[in-house]
């Protein structure tokens, strides 16, 4: 599938802001299922200064700086990707023990796997809890194959829990979110990593976004689709796979990842520090066109 993405970011400040150092990870990565033909910032007040890099997890950074008073500030970023719809047929860990899986990693000498360790540790926004490891459990029984586990665990997620734009916000803690049973795809992607690692299986936080169809005979409407987030585990020869709980299914060709790290506040799509500004309003929209089937 090829897509083309707006995403629009407005903030409006109740007193002017002097000046502004940001990041934005809204770049769309280019992997062996995904490759990006376009990507432009058009930022203003226009940024004094711009530049790019790529941080520790491989994701590309834009860095803009904006020396000049002002009381809004205005991110829209235009991208042209295409996406490959990821094979599950041959899935050669499929059948694995999740124990196996676990181990393997543990005891990996490998060069390529040993930079993987890293995702089945806690991260700031994903402590180990014990009462998650028991949510886990439940799924990843002795001996039970480590595909067939992790997509109960999905749909355990996606059925037990209430997607509620509400009830949560980005700094709820995990075990609010597992007691009160209810939040969004942040929350929940969250949820299994957390379940994941407390097994000790490596697990990533994926950000990007998802193409939504209109009902049939309806046109679609403008700026109503959003960042989306979902996880990926780690099975050994068959690299990263990945699982969205939020709507149980294996991201397909409709899913365009732009950053992965260990949670989100490794990938936030536009961070900074700013000098004044007081209290703000946020508005973002998104729009997910498919271009190309």
């Amino acid at each position: 599938m090829k897509f083309r993405v707006k995403h629009t970011t407005h903030y409006r400040y109740n007193s002017t802001v002097s000046l502004c150092f940001n990041e934005a990870r809204m770049s769309p990565l280019n992997n062996t299922h995904q490759t990006c033909a376009r990507n432009r910032f058009v930022i203003h007040p226009a940024p004094d200064s711009v530049h790019k890099r790529f941080d520790y997890f491989g994701n590309q950074v834009t860095a803009f700086d904006i020396l000049q008073p002002h009381k809004e500030l205005t991110v829209t970023v235009y991208s042209d990707v295409q996406v490959l719809d990821p094979s599950r047929q041959f899935l050669f860990s499929a059948d694995c023990p999740w124990e196996h899986v676990r181990d393997s990693l543990r005891t990996t000498t490998q060069a390529d796997l040993l930079p993987i360790r890293e995702f089945a540790l806690p991260s700031p926004l994903i402590p180990n809890l014990d009462e998650i490891r028991a949510f886990a459990e439940i799924s990843f029984q002795p001996q039970r194959p480590v595909l067939e586990a992790a997509m109960d665990l999905m749909n355990r997620i996606h059925t037990e829990f209430t997607y509620d734009p509400n009830a949560t916000t980005i700094s709820t803690p995990l075990a609010t979110v597992l007691e009160q049973k209810r939040g969004v795809c942040q929350d929940f992607a969250h949820l299994g990593i957390a379940c994941l690692r407390s097994l000790g299986l490596a697990a990533s936080y994926i950000s990007g976004y998802l193409e939504t169809l209109p009902p049939p005979g309806q046109k679609k409407l403008v700026g109503v689709d959003a960042s989306h987030a979902w996880y990926g585990v780690h099975m050994l020869d068959d690299g990263w796979v990945a699982f969205d709980p939020t709507n149980n299914i294996m991201p397909t060709d409709q899913y365009i990842t732009l950053a992965i790290g260990r949670d989100f506040a490794d990938v936030t799509p536009l961070k900074g520090v700013i000098y004044g500004g007081d209290h703000h309003l946020l508005k973002v929209s998104v729009d997910v066109d498919r271009i190309e089937a």
